[in-house]
């Protein structure tokens, strides 16, 4: 027993010394062949494949690369963020703006980074730098280098809101909210909770499933100490994302009060099978994670080879139905471009 106590407590420090997260994310692989070589593949072998990253770069952080199974060119969270020569096909039906968001774009003096796409809640693309490029990411096209979000920002934001009483949530997105610091996390957060129409905050990230050290205790301060009712929703795609230093950080937001939520993306060769989907969602619940939707691929240039057809989705869907309670199964979704709310696409009448 005591064996098993000193374990513990040897384990929880190694993970409280970890790097901070900044550091992570400058030590982030940036070249294909840099990345190959670090997971044993031999980098010849995907000299056509590499050029993709002149369509979009390479940006995966070493938490993350140390998930992947070395020598295994299949694994699927490589397959996430690899490119692909298959990215260089031009498919009919993809576009750069599959959701049509830069036509959604509300302008508040030159803000370019709220959109008010529902009735109820507006989304501020808060920063535009991710900690990860994902390959099938429907923002890989986005004109990110356009968005700012400063003091000035804030303020007309703040005045938006007090001309739209129906708004009562906003979510942080991005890009990766993240990406910003805590400290200014905070003076974001604070400005939004003395607006008093407003209920909930949500924040929309990937950053804590690829660099865990991201949540840290002034984090969780942060989120707890608002008088919003805070959710983070968190995107991962395989339980294979999911380390024993997340879900040890999870536990400091559960217990804080922050609800956690889960959505991923349907991809072939990732987790197009009911086992890994299966597995995805026991493994979030082992965190105290809900998953929440289960989305259709969007259609952006570049990210057809991850595409999953609808009826294949649907028997999935219902294969997952049969393993779990009805609470781990997510909605099975799509987003229309246009479109005020998510496009169901569960087979009717199976539900539990």
């Amino acid at each position: 027993m005591k064996q098993i106590v000193e374990a513990d407590l040897n384990q929880q420090a190694t993970l409280l010394t970890r790097p901070d997260w900044r550091l992570e994310l400058q030590q982030a692989f940036r070249s294909p062949n840099d990345l190959l070589k670090y997971v044993g593949l031999d980098a010849s072998q995907f000299f056509e494949d590499s050029r993709a990253r002149e369509l979009f770069p390479l940006l995966v952080p070493r938490p993350f690369a140390r998930l992947i199974k070395p020598g295994d060119a299949n694994d699927p969270l490589l397959r996430q963020v690899l490119p692909l020569k298959q990215e260089f096909d031009d498919t009919p039906g993809y576009t750069a703006d599959p959701l049509l968001e830069q036509g959604d774009n509300v302008a508040v003096d030159k803000n370019q980074g709220l959109l008010h796409k529902y009735q109820s809640r507006i989304l501020i693309i808060l920063k535009g730098g991710c900690a990860v490029n994902c390959r099938y990411c429907f923002r890989r096209h986005f004109p990110y280098q356009e968005i700012r979000f400063s003091q000035h920002e804030l303020s007309q934001t703040i005045d938006y809101l007090t001309r739209y009483p129906q708004i009562n949530e906003v979510i942080l997105s991005g890009g990766d909210p993240l990406m910003a610091s805590d400290k200014t996390l905070t003076r974001i957060i604070e400005a939004l909770s003395n607006v008093t129409q407003l209920k909930r905050l949500r924040i929309h990230s990937r950053l804590p499933i690829v660099i865990p050290t991201r949540i840290t205790e002034t984090l969780v301060r942060i989120l707890a100490n608002t008088r919003l009712k805070t959710s983070l929703v968190l995107h991962a795609n395989h339980a294979n994302e999911i380390s024993a230093e997340l879900k040890h950080r999870l536990a400091s937001l559960y217990k804080a009060g922050i609800h956690l939520f889960n959505q991923s993306v349907l991809l072939k060769g990732v987790n197009d099978n009911v086992d890994s989907l299966t597995e995805l969602s026991e493994s979030l619940f082992d965190c105290d994670v809900l998953p929440y939707y289960l989305h259709q691929l969007d259609k952006v240039t570049g990210a057809a080879h991850f595409e999953v057809s609808d009826d294949t989705a649907q028997q999935l869907w219902l294969g997952m139905n049969e393993r779990l309670p009805g609470f781990l199964v997510p909605k099975l979704v799509r987003e229309v471009g246009g479109e005020n709310s998510k496009t169901a696409i569960m087979p009717d009448g199976r539900f539990k």
